[in-house]
Protein backbone atom coordinates (compact mmCIF):
# COMPACT_ATOMS: atom_id res chain seq x y z
CA UNK A 1 0.00 0.00 0.00
CA UNK A 2 2.82 2.42 0.91
CA UNK A 3 4.57 1.67 -2.39
CA UNK A 4 1.39 2.47 -4.31
CA UNK A 5 0.94 5.77 -2.42
CA UNK A 6 4.58 6.64 -3.14
CA UNK A 7 4.12 5.86 -6.84
CA UNK A 8 0.91 7.91 -7.04
CA UNK A 9 2.64 10.76 -5.21
CA UNK A 10 5.49 10.71 -7.75
CA UNK A 11 2.99 10.84 -10.61
CA UNK A 12 1.26 13.80 -8.98
CA UNK A 13 4.60 15.56 -8.57
CA UNK A 14 5.39 15.07 -12.27
CA UNK A 15 2.09 16.71 -13.20
CA UNK A 16 2.74 19.58 -10.79
CA UNK A 17 6.23 20.11 -12.22
CA UNK A 18 4.74 20.25 -15.73
CA UNK A 19 2.25 23.00 -14.81
CA UNK A 20 4.49 26.02 -15.66
CA UNK A 21 5.21 24.54 -19.09
CA UNK A 22 1.53 23.81 -19.72
CA UNK A 23 0.73 27.42 -18.83
CA UNK A 24 3.51 28.64 -21.13
CA UNK A 25 2.24 26.73 -24.15
CA UNK A 26 -1.51 26.89 -23.49
CA UNK A 27 -3.30 28.21 -26.58
CA UNK A 28 -0.05 28.38 -28.57
CA UNK A 29 0.73 26.57 -31.83
CA UNK A 30 3.54 24.04 -32.02
CA UNK A 31 4.58 22.48 -35.33
CA UNK A 32 5.97 18.93 -35.21
CA UNK A 33 7.90 17.68 -38.23
CA UNK A 34 7.51 13.91 -38.09
CA UNK A 35 9.98 11.54 -39.72
CA UNK A 36 12.81 9.09 -39.24
CA UNK A 37 12.60 5.96 -37.13
CA UNK A 38 9.75 7.44 -35.08
CA UNK A 39 7.62 7.13 -38.21
CA UNK A 40 8.53 3.47 -38.80
CA UNK A 41 8.86 1.81 -35.38
CA UNK A 42 5.36 0.85 -34.11
CA UNK A 43 6.14 1.57 -30.44
CA UNK A 44 7.65 4.95 -31.24
CA UNK A 45 4.71 5.83 -33.50
CA UNK A 46 2.36 5.06 -30.62
CA UNK A 47 4.43 7.23 -28.24
CA UNK A 48 4.49 10.18 -30.66
CA UNK A 49 0.75 10.05 -31.20
CA UNK A 50 0.13 9.79 -27.44
CA UNK A 51 2.31 12.86 -26.88
CA UNK A 52 0.50 14.84 -29.56
CA UNK A 53 -2.95 13.91 -28.28
CA UNK A 54 -1.98 14.76 -24.68
CA UNK A 55 -0.68 18.18 -25.77
CA UNK A 56 -3.89 18.83 -27.68
CA UNK A 57 -6.06 17.89 -24.68
CA UNK A 58 -4.24 20.40 -22.44
CA UNK A 59 -4.88 23.23 -24.87
CA UNK A 60 -1.82 23.27 -27.14
CA UNK A 61 -2.46 23.47 -30.88
CA UNK A 62 -0.38 20.81 -32.61
CA UNK A 63 0.26 20.74 -36.36
CA UNK A 64 1.82 17.48 -37.57
CA UNK A 65 3.82 17.64 -40.80
CA UNK A 66 5.27 14.53 -42.40
CA UNK A 67 7.35 13.32 -45.29
CA UNK A 68 7.59 9.72 -46.41
CA UNK A 69 10.82 9.02 -48.27
CA UNK A 70 11.03 5.28 -47.51
CA UNK A 71 7.39 4.74 -48.50
CA UNK A 72 7.91 6.61 -51.78
CA UNK A 73 11.06 4.60 -52.55
CA UNK A 74 9.21 1.38 -51.79
CA UNK A 75 6.34 2.22 -54.13
CA UNK A 76 8.69 3.35 -56.92
CA UNK A 77 10.54 0.06 -56.56
CA UNK A 78 7.28 -1.91 -56.84
CA UNK A 79 6.42 0.04 -60.00
CA UNK A 80 9.86 -0.51 -61.48
CA UNK A 81 10.78 3.19 -61.38
CA UNK A 82 14.35 4.00 -60.41
CA UNK A 83 14.90 6.38 -57.47
CA UNK A 84 17.37 9.14 -58.32
CA UNK A 85 18.77 11.79 -56.00
CA UNK A 86 20.40 15.15 -56.75
CA UNK A 87 22.14 16.90 -53.83
CA UNK A 88 20.16 14.76 -51.39
CA UNK A 89 16.81 15.63 -53.01
CA UNK A 90 14.72 13.08 -54.87
CA UNK A 91 14.76 13.82 -58.60
CA UNK A 92 11.07 14.04 -59.45
CA UNK A 93 9.98 13.55 -63.05
CA UNK A 94 6.28 13.60 -63.96
CA UNK A 95 5.82 9.89 -63.24
CA UNK A 96 7.57 10.16 -59.88
CA UNK A 97 5.50 13.25 -58.99
CA UNK A 98 2.35 11.17 -59.44
CA UNK A 99 3.72 8.49 -57.12
CA UNK A 100 4.75 11.12 -54.54
CA UNK A 101 1.23 12.55 -54.55
CA UNK A 102 -0.34 9.10 -54.30
CA UNK A 103 1.88 7.91 -51.44
CA UNK A 104 2.22 11.09 -49.35
CA UNK A 105 -1.25 12.60 -49.73
CA UNK A 106 -2.90 9.17 -49.92
CA UNK A 107 -1.63 6.20 -47.98
CA UNK A 108 0.95 7.77 -45.62
CA UNK A 109 -1.22 10.74 -44.69
CA UNK A 110 -4.36 8.71 -44.08
CA UNK A 111 -2.46 6.02 -42.16
CA UNK A 112 -1.29 8.74 -39.74
CA UNK A 113 -4.79 10.19 -39.42
CA UNK A 114 -6.09 6.70 -38.67
CA UNK A 115 -3.37 6.19 -36.04
CA UNK A 116 -4.28 9.45 -34.29
CA UNK A 117 -7.94 8.41 -34.26
CA UNK A 118 -7.10 4.94 -32.93
CA UNK A 119 -5.13 6.55 -30.08
CA UNK A 120 -8.14 8.63 -29.08
CA UNK A 121 -7.42 11.87 -30.92
CA UNK A 122 -9.18 13.76 -33.70
CA UNK A 123 -7.28 14.49 -36.91
CA UNK A 124 -7.87 15.75 -40.44
CA UNK A 125 -5.46 14.91 -43.25
CA UNK A 126 -4.38 17.64 -45.64
CA UNK A 127 -1.81 18.15 -48.35
CA UNK A 128 -0.49 21.34 -49.90
CA UNK A 129 -2.94 20.99 -52.79
CA UNK A 130 -5.95 21.45 -50.47
CA UNK A 131 -7.04 25.07 -50.62
CA UNK A 132 -3.82 25.78 -52.56
CA UNK A 133 -2.24 25.78 -49.12
CA UNK A 134 1.33 25.28 -50.40
CA UNK A 135 2.04 27.16 -53.62
CA UNK A 136 5.27 26.25 -55.33
CA UNK A 137 7.48 26.69 -58.37
CA UNK A 138 10.34 24.54 -59.72
CA UNK A 139 13.47 24.71 -57.59
CA UNK A 140 15.98 26.82 -59.47
CA UNK A 141 19.75 26.48 -59.27
CA UNK A 142 22.44 24.97 -61.47
CA UNK A 143 20.99 21.47 -61.04
CA UNK A 144 17.86 19.90 -62.52
CA UNK A 145 15.53 18.45 -59.87
CA UNK A 146 12.47 17.95 -62.06
CA UNK A 147 9.26 18.69 -60.16
CA UNK A 148 10.92 19.34 -56.82
CA UNK A 149 9.26 22.50 -55.59
CA UNK A 150 10.38 25.71 -54.00
CA UNK A 151 7.65 27.25 -51.85
CA UNK A 152 6.37 30.62 -53.04
CA UNK A 153 3.45 31.07 -50.65
CA UNK A 154 1.76 29.41 -47.68
CA UNK A 155 -1.95 30.01 -47.05
CA UNK A 156 -2.49 29.01 -43.40
CA UNK A 157 -6.28 29.45 -43.40
CA UNK A 158 -7.15 25.75 -44.00
CA UNK A 159 -4.88 24.75 -41.11
CA UNK A 160 -6.26 27.45 -38.82
CA UNK A 161 -9.86 26.39 -39.52
CA UNK A 162 -9.09 22.79 -38.56
CA UNK A 163 -7.29 23.90 -35.38
CA UNK A 164 -10.27 26.07 -34.43
CA UNK A 165 -12.52 23.00 -34.59
CA UNK A 166 -10.25 21.08 -32.23
CA UNK A 167 -8.71 18.72 -34.78
CA UNK A 168 -5.05 17.94 -35.36
CA UNK A 169 -4.01 18.87 -38.92
CA UNK A 170 -1.84 16.15 -40.46
CA UNK A 171 -0.11 17.64 -43.50
CA UNK A 172 1.60 15.92 -46.44
CA UNK A 173 4.16 18.14 -48.14
CA UNK A 174 3.20 18.30 -51.78
CA UNK A 175 2.61 21.68 -53.40
CA UNK A 176 0.90 23.07 -56.47
CA UNK A 177 1.47 25.90 -58.96
CA UNK A 178 -0.99 28.17 -60.76
CA UNK A 179 -1.33 25.65 -63.60
CA UNK A 180 -2.16 22.78 -61.25
CA UNK A 181 1.21 21.03 -61.51
CA UNK A 182 2.08 19.05 -58.37
CA UNK A 183 5.51 19.45 -56.75
CA UNK A 184 7.46 17.34 -54.30
CA UNK A 185 8.36 19.60 -51.35
CA UNK A 186 11.09 18.89 -48.80
CA UNK A 187 9.26 18.21 -45.53
CA UNK A 188 11.74 20.12 -43.34
CA UNK A 189 11.42 23.18 -45.57
CA UNK A 190 7.62 22.97 -45.62
CA UNK A 191 7.46 22.60 -41.83
CA UNK A 192 9.54 25.76 -41.36
CA UNK A 193 7.45 27.77 -43.81
CA UNK A 194 4.18 26.58 -42.27
CA UNK A 195 5.42 27.32 -38.74
CA UNK A 196 6.28 30.86 -39.82
CA UNK A 197 2.90 31.38 -41.53
CA UNK A 198 1.08 30.18 -38.39
CA UNK A 199 3.24 32.36 -36.08
CA UNK A 200 4.00 29.17 -34.17
CA UNK A 201 5.60 29.23 -30.74
CA UNK A 202 8.14 26.64 -31.81
CA UNK A 203 8.90 23.90 -34.28
CA UNK A 204 10.11 20.44 -33.23
CA UNK A 205 11.87 18.18 -35.73
CA UNK A 206 12.10 14.47 -34.93
CA UNK A 207 15.33 12.90 -36.19
CA UNK A 208 17.30 9.67 -35.91
CA UNK A 209 20.25 11.30 -34.12
CA UNK A 210 20.57 13.07 -30.74
CA UNK A 211 20.69 16.45 -32.50
CA UNK A 212 23.51 18.44 -34.11
CA UNK A 213 26.79 16.68 -33.26
CA UNK A 214 30.20 18.35 -33.30
CA UNK A 215 31.61 14.94 -34.25
CA UNK A 216 29.18 12.66 -36.14
CA UNK A 217 31.01 9.62 -34.80
CA UNK A 218 30.57 10.69 -31.19
CA UNK A 219 26.93 10.80 -29.98
CA UNK A 220 28.12 12.55 -26.81
CA UNK A 221 29.36 15.57 -28.79
CA UNK A 222 25.87 17.08 -28.93
CA UNK A 223 25.67 20.84 -29.41
CA UNK A 224 22.73 21.74 -27.14
CA UNK A 225 22.13 25.27 -28.44
CA UNK A 226 23.12 27.38 -31.43
CA UNK A 227 22.32 30.90 -32.58
CA UNK A 228 20.90 31.49 -36.05
CA UNK A 229 23.98 33.55 -36.95
CA UNK A 230 26.21 30.50 -36.36
CA UNK A 231 24.61 28.32 -39.05
CA UNK A 232 26.70 29.53 -42.01
CA UNK A 233 29.98 29.10 -40.12
CA UNK A 234 29.00 25.62 -38.95
CA UNK A 235 28.23 24.65 -42.56
CA UNK A 236 31.59 26.03 -43.75
CA UNK A 237 33.42 24.12 -41.01
CA UNK A 238 31.66 20.88 -41.99
CA UNK A 239 29.94 20.39 -38.63
CA UNK A 240 26.63 20.86 -40.44
CA UNK A 241 26.88 18.70 -43.55
CA UNK A 242 24.96 16.32 -45.81
CA UNK A 243 21.33 15.81 -44.90
CA UNK A 244 21.74 18.00 -41.82
CA UNK A 245 22.11 21.12 -44.00
CA UNK A 246 18.46 21.36 -45.13
CA UNK A 247 17.29 20.54 -41.59
CA UNK A 248 19.38 23.27 -39.95
CA UNK A 249 18.64 25.78 -42.71
CA UNK A 250 14.93 25.11 -42.24
CA UNK A 251 15.26 25.71 -38.49
CA UNK A 252 17.15 28.92 -39.23
CA UNK A 253 14.44 30.04 -41.66
CA UNK A 254 11.70 29.39 -39.11
CA UNK A 255 13.43 31.34 -36.33
CA UNK A 256 14.35 34.26 -38.58
CA UNK A 257 10.70 34.36 -39.70
CA UNK A 258 9.39 34.85 -36.17
CA UNK A 259 9.08 31.35 -34.69
CA UNK A 260 10.48 31.72 -31.18
CA UNK A 261 12.63 28.60 -31.26
CA UNK A 262 13.36 25.54 -33.33
CA UNK A 263 14.63 22.29 -31.89
CA UNK A 264 15.83 19.01 -33.36
CA UNK A 265 15.31 16.06 -31.03
CA UNK A 266 16.01 12.33 -31.05
CA UNK A 267 12.77 10.71 -32.18
CA UNK A 268 14.12 7.31 -31.15
CA UNK A 269 13.56 8.23 -27.49
CA UNK A 270 9.98 7.42 -26.40
CA UNK A 271 7.99 10.55 -25.48
CA UNK A 272 10.84 12.80 -26.61
CA UNK A 273 8.35 15.57 -27.46
CA UNK A 274 7.10 15.74 -23.86
CA UNK A 275 10.66 15.63 -22.50
CA UNK A 276 11.58 18.55 -24.74
CA UNK A 277 8.56 20.70 -23.94
CA UNK A 278 8.13 19.99 -20.24
CA UNK A 279 11.66 20.30 -18.88
CA UNK A 280 14.17 23.11 -18.44
CA UNK A 281 17.02 21.24 -20.10
CA UNK A 282 15.04 19.73 -22.96
CA UNK A 283 16.84 17.40 -25.35
CA UNK A 284 18.46 17.74 -28.72
CA UNK A 285 19.74 20.94 -30.34
CA UNK A 286 17.91 24.21 -29.79
CA UNK A 287 18.19 27.06 -32.29
CA UNK A 288 17.35 30.56 -31.08
CA UNK A 289 17.40 34.08 -32.46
Amino acid sequence: MEDKILTDSMKAQVLTDALPYIQKYYGKTVVVKYGGNAMINPELKQAVMSDIILLTLIGIKIVLIHGGGPEISGMLNKLGIESKFVNGLRYTDKETAEVVQMVLAGKTNKDLVSLVECCGGKAVGLCGIDGAMIKAKPMEDEFDYGFVGEITEIDPKPIEKILEEGYIPVIATVGIDEAGQVYNINADTAAAEIAAALHAENIITLSDIPGLLRDVNNPKSLIPEIHVDEVSALIESGIISGGMIPKMKSCEKAVRSGVKKAVMIDGRIPHSILIEMFSNEGIGTLMVK
